[in-house]
């Protein structure tokens, strides 16, 4: 089964009829395996979840068969974790990949489970890497051997499992969450894999500068920096040098590989980040999120297409020119694309950042929606029917109709909502950016329309003349 890790029961042997968990680890292994924690005492940066009767320390000691999901970033402990599970406890234990196993792989392992249990063998522990990417098929086919405790479940994702495991199987199990590893975190396992023998075993040591670094590049990822401390030490020893300096560390890595997955859950955070950091009007925190994007390879008319949404559902009419903004950015990325056009979408993030904020637009249409959904939708006005037809007339549409331009203020006393709705005001201007002349002139229109005004004066009049001049300013 292809979806199978290799054979290494727990007491050693292999057993042709259940696949086990990890191979050994060998020597010539890299660093960030070779310096794998061995028991809970060494694990770092999870102390929340260790303590006396936690689950997780009552799953990897085999006191309690509870199924658990572990959520968090990469480089957190999670498959450390599973390694912790697979080597304690008189247990089987079954380790799947999600990236190459199947439904038959997951029965079999369940059939192999169940026949063991019935002749009262050892209980069997799955451990399923990257469970998010299991179908709802292949998630569906655990739920009843993790209900009746046919297998314990152990499995892992870097996305929020409550998006990406089905419901039925996250209330089987616990959900707990591991944390980004801190700066100190890094730092101490950093430390750790340079004197250890597992690691260089004192073969280098680490200058302060270099050492910062790594953590830096690191951003809660230990294994991104005990790879790239083995990258540092080794290109220094090629040079029959003893230390890793500032220099190697920096030509031993050229780029960090920034944390942002674009079908992951990382991808929705920096995205929720990015607009509210607009809406915030932070332009630099929003500029920053837009270069995290960019950087990860992230599709600019994606990019786009929510600053689209955004110039109408946070700025709306208190900078009318921002929409217009926004659309001229989508339309750079389909004539100019990338590398070029992450200009022209840093000058529409600066613009939308820095705009008047206002959210009357969605409110409006959510308020109107409402009422639509509530049944409020009456018949059309007869006056306002289409009249361009033959028989019209007949039916009496158009029939009333006033010509707006033909009143000197270019708007006539009418009803136009459905019955029912004469009084219904969904947008409410706000008072900020060119808004506020907005506010100022909604009340008279509404005013003339619903026949609230004063008549119309002559085309003379200075009130009208001005009330016209302002509409159509």
């Amino acid at each position: 089964m292809d979806g199978l890790f290799e054979v290494h029961p727990p007491g050693g042997g292999a057993d042709p009829a259940l696949p086990g968990g990890f191979d050994d680890v060998a020597s010539d292994a890299p660093l960030a395996v070779r310096m794998r924690p061995r028991t809970l005492d060494e694990l770092v940066g999870q102390e929340r979840l260790l303590v006396a009767g936690s689950p997780l320390r009552q799953l990897v000691t085999g006191v309690s068969p509870m199924s658990v999901i572990l959520s968090g970033p990469p480089g957190c402990g999670k498959t450390t974790v599973a390694h912790l599970v697979a080597g304690a406890g008189d247990r089987k234990f079954v380790a799947l990949s999600a990236l190459s196993a199947g439904v038959k792989d997951v029965r079999t392992v369940i059939d192999v489970a169940r026949k063991e249990r019935r002749r009262g063998g050892s209980p069997t522990v799955l451990f399923i890497d990257e469970v998010h990417r299991f179908s709802k098929t292949q998630q569906d086919s655990l739920l009843a051997a993790v209900e009746d405790r046919t297998i314990t479940l152990l499995a892992a994702t870097t996305e929020n499992p409550f998006f990406s495991v089905i419901k039925p199987l996250l209330s089987r199990c616990v959900h707990l969450t591991l944390k980004p590893l801190t700066d100190d975190d890094v730092r101490a396992l950093v430390r750790r894999a340079v004197a250890d023998a597992r690691g260089l075993d004192g073969t280098v040591t680490l200058a302060p500068d270099a050492e910062a670094h790594l953590v830096r590049l690191a951003d809660g990822d230990v294994r991104k920096a005990l790879t790239a401390l083995e990258a540092a030490a080794g290109a220094a020893l090629a040079q029959g040098a003893t230390q890793v300096d500032l220099a190697t560390a920096e030509q031993a890595i050229d780029v960090a590989a920034l944390r942002y997955d674009r079908d992951g859950d990382e991808h929705y955070d920096v995205t929720s980040a990015f607009i509210k950091s607009i809406r915030g009007s932070d332009v630099d925190a929003a500029l920053h999120y837009l270069a995290r994007m960019l950087v990860a390879g992230e599709d600019a008319r994606f990019i786009a297409r929510r600053l689209i949404v955004h110039a109408s559902e946070d700025i709306g009419m208190a900078d009318p020119t921002a929409l217009q903004t926004a659309t001229a950015a989508a339309h750079a990325v389909q004539f100019v694309g990338l590398p070029e056009v992450q200009i022209v979408l840093a000058q529409a993030v600066i613009h939308l950042a820095l705009a008047p904020k206002s959210n009357a637009v969605v409110a409006a249409i959510g308020a109107a929606m409402s009422d639509v959904h509530a049944g409020h939708g009456g018949a059309v006005p007869a006056h306002l029917r289409d009249s361009h037809y033959s028989g019209a007339s007949k039916l009496g549409h158009g029939k009333g109709y006033k010509y707006p331009h033909d009143d000197v203020r270019g708007v006539v006393p009418q009803r136009y909502a459905p019955e029912g709705l004469d009084d219904r005001e969904y947008y409410r201007p706000t008072g900020h950016g060119a808004e506020r002349a907005v506010a100022e002139r909604l009340p008279k229109l509404r005013r003339i329309v619903r026949g609230t005004a004063e008549p119309a004066a002559g085309p003379a009049d200075d009130g009208a003349t001005s009330m016209v001049e302002e509409r159509h300013r």
